[in-house]
């Protein structure tokens, strides 16, 4: 029977864990997916002999990356029982705070815009970019993890780039978002129309996940006249960070949630909505305590 790993390494491990979290989680947009395959990592790591392992960190991102890999192939495989339950997967965290230390490693999570480009490459091709052009893993270390040669990762890493640069990769979330995401409040607050016309694209979707199911709802008009619902709120909300992207919270008056809210902004403008009401949702989502 194989030890257990030493102290040491499994002090490595621990300080590996931040980084591969969010390496899994960028491969799959799942905070729950990531977390159990990190999991699983660690339980390689458990039946390895440590002696064969020259490199721990690279061993660590290999598996992983193989793990997260198998995952991807078996949503394509199987788009029944694919990774589906976004809301649940929303990392919140207050926008005046640093994150705590479990979500140190989401904290920087790319958008959710960027996730919905990185869902329309093949399994090898996300796989590659992110590994590649978010965390800097040698091309041959990719080749090994798709069972493909360094050229071959090459290739397959530019090829992924070229599709997520020509739908337009979303800029970092940054000062224009959250001015952005403020003039919309502030519009929907006052109920001024056009104010809300002006920051919101004009094929803008707002999706609310409520308890009878998902409402979607196409275009700045419309999503401008349901905006002004929100002002009903003001007193309770407090600005946070969704998935490290500017967004809201409200709490009902006896303190329990009542929405989180995220925002895409492309281009200065908001290209989407994302509105969790379904109490049974908001459950599902570790929240921060009320403002």
């Amino acid at each position: 029977m194989t030890a257990r790993p030493s102290g040491l390494v499994t002090e490595a491990f621990e300080a590996q864990r931040d980084r591969l979290l969010a390496v899994a989680y960028r491969v799959l947009g799942s905070h729950a997916d990531a977390e159990d395959v990190v999991q699983e990592a660690w339980m390689r790591l458990v039946r390895q002999d440590e002696a064969t392992i020259a490199n721990l960190a690279g061993w660590l991102t290999t598996v992983v990356g193989r793990i997260s890999l198998d995952l991807l192939r078996s949503r394509r495989a199987h788009p029944e029982t694919a990774y589906g339950q976004e809301s649940a997967d929303l990392v919140v965290t207050p926008a005046d705070a640093p994150a705590p230390d479990e979500q140190a490693a989401l904290a920087d999570s790319v958008g959710l815009a960027l996730m919905v480009v990185l869902d329309s490459l093949t399994p090898n091709e996300r796989l590659a970019f992110v590994l590649h052009d978010m965390f800097a893993v040698p091309f041959h270390e990719i080749g090994q993890i798709l069972g493909k040669s360094a050229d071959a990762g090459k290739m397959i890493a530019s090829r992924a780039r070229r599709k997520v640069q020509a739908t337009g990769r979303p800029a970092d979330p940054g000062r224009e978002h959250r001015e952005v995401v403020q003039a919309f409040r502030a519009a929907a607050l006052s109920g001024d129309f056009e104010a809300l016309l002006r920051v919101l694209d004009p094929d803008v979707k707002l999706t609310v996940d409520t308890p009878d199911g998902v409402v979607v709802t196409l275009g700045a008009t419309t999503v401008a006249a349901r905006a002004r619902m929100f002002s009903g709120e003001a007193a309770r909300h407090r600005p946070v960070l969704v998935n490290g992207i500017p967004g809201h919270m409200s709490w009902r008056p006896d303190g329990t949630p009542l929405s989180v809210i995220a925002f895409t902004v492309t281009g200065g403008r908001i290209t989407g909505i994302h509105i969790v009401v379904d109490p049974a949702k908001l459950a599902s989502i570790r929240l921060p305590a009320p403002a």
